[in-house]
């Protein structure tokens, strides 16, 4: 389990707790009062079953974070609550005076939409209307308020757990969002980096074959501009995949002479003297060059092209203008023009393509010399609004505020020994205790010393304490609870909860001794203590659990982060197990037709088109990586590792058992070894002899590379790049994989997958 997953666990665990611990209290109370009034066995024991029942309810239906309450099942528990709410009030008049706060709560929870805020209030007026008969005006403020505070407590109580619950699935969700941008953004990479390069390759190769009959040592030059672009094309890969590239402006504008005049296109360029650009302008307008280069070579027959820089103080353009759009043609962007207008629009320019009626095709791009963007290359970040934590912020105020009036309601109902002077004390009072509260106790972002902490403290005991000991009456201090509670957020550990025993202990003895000057028993000793218990838990609840909702929505960016970070690492395989191959085995084979051009055109031209082969499909491997999706046929592989073993002169021994029936996972892994294998060797070693062996049983298949060109590097190094993310792909199946020397001095790469 995560420390994430932990903190979202432990928040429904502690929501749940102190909802236990709430309800008891609240349910407890109800029962002394019932004891009070007359304990009859008949009233004892009918008062009982009932609390009982709607504890059950509340805990095994209303507050369950797992619970659906849009079930029958929860509207039936609803219609039952109300019930219980309601039907014994002519029997415990007085006792019975909180539990319509549970219904209301519970009617927030259930009700769809607006009804429920209906039925919310409807609930509270209703509890106050039952006691119209006989009590005074505040009593029945007093029950009206509480009514709503209690239901209030209740509804948050139960749905902050799930709005955690909630913000963890959306937070997956935002990390899935972040891996999406993240394969836009490699596919944006691939396509303008390798595209050019292989379609480069492809054009010029086609070129060579055709001179190779005609113009020997212009073939040449040829072969020898594929290998520089190949040996490119590499650096590419790697720089790609560790997500940092910079391209020279100056190396692509050659870069595109050369091509262009390979391809019989006239190419003119004129470049201004421009200031020194930033490394994001030359990056993008580089990457601008290329893709309209590489664009002109794919879809258009263009015989002229003329590209043209200029500058001015604050911005540099670029335009690109070519005679090879057809008729009817529309400047409408496709993949390669949007993720240009994308990149160019990251760092503050402009792109703008146009097709003229004389059959031109123009592209233009403007961009600032120092872009005070961010780089393409920066993490995804996500910013959005923290629900839950704003949820959590109106419940927490909703609550503190709700309890301040039933406290000052509660004084008023003593006006006649207090006072309006003491009513108007109390009010002030406890306005200040819910401004202390709200602004400096409950809020994560202020961040208290240990010397400021007192002194909130003490000022909250000042308005908790100085109206109880002017007036001696105990209901001035209505708010004790919320110093209890303060001292559990704002002093450490056991320090706080100790100070919080403390304060409800006082309460006790504050009853004890004032209670009977008013006519007050035992029962209200407990209703002290109980009052201050709750409402210090439900303070202390809510604010810690809202804190851990703003830490939850908080920690996003660093999922989001990892996940982008795992994706890199995939992409990276990808493309070493991929595009790695390909452009070695081009590398090689353009070695080869150089060194036979001259002495055997035919074998030389054989292999050109092998190498023409090879680059079409790195094309479509360029695609299926950036798509994230493929498949390689282990019999392709075998046979391309054949041909490719042969044209580096290894004698190459091949014995493969059926594998029709193998998982294409399995094969795909199997496929992918192979080539990492194949790709080593001829980097790595100097063999003349390779062995690739494939045998199947029923659960398990093993396959080994074994070839004879130990090599320093294979002795240093048995665990690179390669290898280890082979290692990470077969594991993944629950396999094996092995590299290393045998006892007859041979090089042996074994991967072993069991067959499930």
């Amino acid at each position: 389990m995560t420390l994430r997953q932990e903190r979202s666990s432990v928040s429904r665990r502690l929501a749940y707790v102190v909802i236990s611990v709430v309800f008891a209290n609240y349910l407890g109370n109800a029962f002394l009062y019932v004891v009070q009034a007359g304990p009859t066995p008949v009233r004892i024991i009918s008062s009982l079953a009932c609390l009982l029942a709607i504890g059950s309810l509340l805990l095994g239906v209303f507050s369950r974070p797992d619970a659906n309450l849009r079930s029958a099942k929860a509207y039936f528990a609803l219609g039952a609550l109300a019930l219980l709410a309601f039907v014994p009030v002519p029997f415990f008049p007085n006792a019975w005076g909180g539990m319509p706060g549970f219904l209301a709560g519970s009617a927030l929870l259930v009700l769809p939409g607006r009804v429920r805020w209906f039925a919310f209030v409807g609930v509270a007026l209703a509890n106050a209307a039952t006691k119209v008969a006989y009590q005074p005006l505040p009593t029945l403020a007093y029950y009206f308020v509480s009514s709503m505070v209690v239901g209030l407590v209740v509804y948050g109580l139960s749905r902050l757990p799930s709005l955690v619950k909630q913000l963890e699935t959306a937070r997956s969700e935002l990390a899935d969002l972040a891996v999406s941008q993240e394969r836009l953004r490699f596919a944006r990479d691939l396509q303008d980096v390798l595209g050019f390069s292989l379609s480069a390759i492809t054009l010029k190769v086609e070129l060579a074959r055709r001179l190779l009959a005609e113009d020997t040592g212009r073939a040449l030059r040829e072969l020898a501009e594929i290998l520089g672009i190949a040996r490119e094309a590499l650096t590419d890969v790697r720089a790609v995949a560790s997500s940092y590239r910079q391209l020279s402006l100056s190396d692509e504008i050659e870069s595109a002479r050369s091509v262009l005049t390979a391809a019989g296109v006239t190419a003119t360029i004129e470049i201004d003297q421009h200031p020194q650009l930033a490394p994001q302008s030359k990056t993008v307008l580089a990457t601008v060059l290329r893709e309209a280069v590489t664009n002109l070579l794919t879809h258009s027959r263009a015989t002229t092209c003329s590209i043209r820089i200029t500058s001015s103080h604050q911005t540099v353009s670029i335009d690109i203008v070519n005679d090879g759009a057809p008729d009817g043609t529309t400047p409408e962007r496709g993949g390669g023009l949007t993720n240009l207008a994308t990149r160019t629009a990251a760092i503050g320019g402009t792109l703008h393509a146009e097709v003229s009626r004389n059959g031109t095709f123009r592209l233009h791009t403007e961009v600032p010399v120092d872009p005070a963007g961010e780089d393409p290359a920066d993490e995804p970040r996500h910013v959005g609004p923290p629900i839950a934590g704003r949820f959590a912020q109106v419940l927490l105020t909703a609550v503190v505020c709700g309890y301040g009036v039933m406290a000052t309601t509660l004084a008023a109902y003593f006006h006649s020994t207090v006072g309006t002077t003491g009513v108007v004390v109390s009010a002030v009072s406890n306005a200040m205790t819910a401004l202390l509260v709200l602004w400096l106790v409950s809020r994560p972002q202020v961040r208290l010393s240990p010397v400021r902490s007192c002194a909130v403290l003490a000022a909250l005991a000042v308005c908790v304490y100085v109206p109880v000991l002017v007036f001696q009456n105990q209901y001035m201090g209505g708010l004790a609870g919320f110093l209890a509670g303060s001292a559990v957020l704002l002093l450490p550990g056991r320090t706080g909860w100790a100070a919080f025993a403390g304060v409800v202990t006082a309460q006790a003895f504050i009853y004890s001794a004032l209670g009977p000057a008013l006519g007050e028993g035992a029962v209200d000793v407990v209703y002290g203590v109980i009052a201050a218990m709750n409402h210090g838990l439900v303070l202390s609840a809510l604010t810690r659990l809202r804190s851990m909702v703003t830490e939850l929505h908080e920690a996003r960016e660093e999922l989001a982060t990892a996940a982008v970070t795992q994706e890199r690492l995939r992409f990276a395989r990808d493309l070493h197990d991929l595009l790695g191959y390909s452009l070695s085995a081009i590398t090689l084979k353009s070695e080869l037709t150089h060194r036979l051009a001259a002495v055997d055109p035919d074998r030389a031209r054989q292999e050109l088109t092998e190498v023409l082969e090879i680059s079409r499909q790195a094309l479509a491997d360029v695609r299926s990586v950036a798509l994230s999706y493929r498949e390689l046929s282990f019999d392709e592989e075998t046979q391309s590792a054949q041909a490719l073993l042969s044209a580096a002169d290894i004698d190459v021994t091949v014995r493969i058992d059926r594998c029709d029936g193998l998982p294409t996972e399995v094969k795909v892994t199997l496929a992918t070894v192979l080539r990492e294998g194949v790709t080593n060797l001829l980097r790595h070693s100097k063999a003349e002899h390779c062995e690739i062996v494939l045998e199947s049983s029923r659960n398990l298949v093993t396959m080994d590379i074994i070839n004879d060109g130990i090599s320093v590097h294979d002795q240093r190094s048995r665990d690179g790049s390669g290898i280890g993310n082979l290692t990470t792909r077969v594991r993944a199946l629950g396999g094996e994989l092995q590299a290393g020397l045998t006892p007859e001095h041979t090089y042996r790469l074994r991967a072993e997958i069991p067959i499930l």
